[in-house]
């Protein structure tokens, strides 16, 4: 099966494609300007960007939206993960911790929407971690390089791909989209 992720950041798709790819997905990266969706959670971003790209993707097709969460901050970046990271990247929200608890988490909100669906489907996957005193790694992308996940030692920057996405709150939405796939094809697609 072939399954559009509409999406610019590469390194998106091919989390996505090593999370399904195992699973007989191929995961293709459609790229589709659209406007940036402004809400308060993941679950009102991801929604509306899919319904807002209805027509605009042939066949079945998913979005998501992640952000980071640091307790210490109230949640902060959350939704605006994205925009924190370009303007003040890993070195600002260090700072921003400086003397704090480093308790955060991972989230990703998926929503694929098919031909003939009222409403986009939503998943969504959590990873607890927490923040390092110092960047690491250079893989990945965005925090990556100062999340630690939960019984780990290494940031997802210095994870391999396939480690970080068995992990990964990407990874972990990803899991459940397969599965509900795999309930939901017609027995001839499979």
């Amino acid at each position: 099966m072939k399954l559009r992720m509409v999406t610019g950041n590469a390194h998106k798709a091919e989390e996505a494609q090593a999370a399904l790819q195992p699973l007989g997905i191929d995961v293709v990266q459609h790229h589709v300007p659209h406007p940036e969706v402004q809400a308060d959670t993941l679950e009102e971003v991801a929604r509306e960007r899919a319904l807002w790209l209805r027509g605009k993707v042939p066949g079945a097709y998913f979005v998501d939206d992640a952000g980071l969460f640091v307790e210490a901050l109230r949640g902060f970046p959350g939704v605006y993960s994205a925009y924190v990271q370009r303007t003040i990247g890993n070195a600002g929200l260090l700072r921003l911790l400086d003397g704090e608890p480093r308790a955060a988490r991972f989230e990703c909100c998926i929503a694929y929407l098919e031909p003939g669906m009222s409403a986009p489907f939503l998943l969504k996957g959590v990873c607890p971690g927490s923040i390092a005193s110092a960047p690491a790694g250079a893989g990945g992308f965005g925090f990556d390089p100062v999340f630690v996940p939960e019984g780990e030692t290494l940031t997802f920057a210095e994870l391999p791909l396939a480690r970080k996405t068995a992990l990964s709150h990407r990874g972990r939405a990803l899991g459940k989209l397969a599965a509900w796939l795999e309930g939901n094809r017609p027995a001839g697609n499979r």
